[in-house]
């Protein structure tokens, strides 16, 4: 052997086998990963960051000892979308690196849960990292389910089809209307629960608007095919509602579930939740609300309802089943609509009421159920609907929110996104 091949081996033995041991002992140390803290935050979202920005201020000794479990990159102002879906807005005013946006105190891993094991306060990752926690807080948003519509995956983003429902998707929405021409423009909503109930017709009012301007309204049939039975759930809200569809000409189809997109012969199939029947019916766009449940890791785990959302009391927040886990926000199976102004409301309560039971004091924090949907009826027009349980009507101006104003417009399009990067997200309204 020649001596420049000895020195090869020795460097091999010497050098490269321990940087390989070293490196497989990382990753193996990385898979079994196990790390303790005093309150886990499921969720980076509305929900989870208003929380942790609230037990951070609340109780100062929590700092460093609350996580945020989250994979996400980037954080959304989701309800600008319809307006960006519209032309209103660009979609990229709704967007934030969500790093910038953790509290102080506050630690975040970017890793997906995929396991809760509430027995054993623990949950894992699918990065294989196991947190335990003392207190958990569940804010993991709502899922989207685009492959519950057969081919509608396929079909999404072009062709007409388009949904608002994605920050990929929304600038299709506004594609899609600027290059109609005439036809049917479908309008859907689903037959689950969403989040912003209102979402999936305020799109349609203002594309109505949209091609008025374009003059192309006369060649248009514009339907709203709804798995629900009527326009909106709060009375007086509707009766408004009501009065928009008749004014704009737009034709309704309740109890109407979209259930394929079939984008080779650009028809839309529906079943009839009365009937069982299906109707296919042509589309030059179709706007989609895809159907939408609580994450899968949660409808697995003993947290979840018989729905798969967390099973919390509808008033303290807190687990039917665990009284160390709260639940706030979309993934929530509480009895309102699942808005961003609702989550505005749950946020002091679940925090609140957290650091009570960690004092083992009683929960005297009550969510009485507000939410809010500001509805959209066209450019510069817009219906302040806000309500408690039961759609008891519950409104914060001194009018009545129920007629079409443009002050309510420019609410909803400036000044509500301002409260939420600088008031809601920082834990002070």
């Amino acid at each position: 052997m020649k001596y420049s091949d000895k020195f090869i081996i020795i460097f091999i033995v010497v050098m490269v086998i321990p940087i390989k041991v070293y490196c497989d002992n990382q990753i193996l140390a990385r898979m079994v990963d196990e790390v303790n803290y005093k309150v886990v935050i499921v969720g980076g979202g509305s929900a989870g960051i208003s929380v942790a920005a609230r037990l951070a201020k609340g109780a100062p000794d929590l700092k460093g000892k609350i996580l945020i479990v989250d994979p996400t990159k980037k954080h959304y102002y989701q309800p600008l979308w319809t307006l960006a879906g519209a032309g209103a807005v660009k979609k990229e005013v709704t967007v934030r690196d969500q790093h910038t946006l953790i509290p102080d105190g506050v630690e975040l891993l970017q890793e997906a849960v995929t396991l809760i094991d509430a027995d054993s306060n623990s949950l894992s990752t699918g990065n294989g990292t196991k947190i335990h926690y003392d207190f958990l807080v569940m804010a993991a948003g709502i899922q989207i389910n685009w492959d519950k519509i057969k081919g509608l995956k396929e079909a999404i983003g072009r062709g007409g089809v388009c949904s608002n429902y994605s920050y990929d998707y929304v600038d299709s929405t506004w594609e899609s209307i600027q290059n109609f021409k005439g036809g049917n423009a479908i309008f859907t909503h689903p037959n689950t629960p969403i989040k912003c109930g209102g979402a999936p017709q305020k799109i349609m009012y203002l594309a109505d608007d949209a091609f008025r301007k374009a003059g192309i309204r006369d060649k248009s049939q514009i339907i709203f095919a709804s798995a629900s039975d009527s326009i909106f759930a709060v009375k007086k809200y509707a009766n408004t509602l009501e009065q928009v569809i008749t004014r704009k000409g737009i034709t309704t189809k309740y109890k109407m579930n979209l259930i394929e997109v079939d984008s080779a012969n650009k028809l839309a199939v529906f079943e009839n939740s009365g009937t069982g029947e299906t109707e296919k019916i042509p589309y030059s766009m179709l706007h989609v609300v895809p159907p939408m449940s609580a994450a899968d890791f949660i409808s697995q785990s003993k947290l979840a309802d018989a729905g798969g959302w967390v099973d919390v009391d509808s008033k303290t927040l807190q687990s039917k089943k665990y009284p160390n886990v709260f639940g706030v926000g979309d993934c929530a199976n509480l009895p309102t609509s699942k808005t961003g102004a609702a989550i505005r409301k749950q946020a002091p309560v679940a925090a609140g009421n957290l650091l009570s039971f960690m004092k083992n004091q009683p929960l005297k924090l009550s969510y009485d159920g507000y939410t809010s949907c500001p509805l959209i009826t066209g450019y510069n027009k817009l219906v302040l609907a806000e309500f408690l349980y039961e759609n008891k009507p519950a409104e914060t101006f001194p009018f009545d929110q129920s007629k079409e104003r443009y002050s309510m417009y420019i609410l909803k399009k400036n000044i509500l996104p301002v409260m939420y990067w600088k008031g809601m997200l920082k834990g002070i309204m």
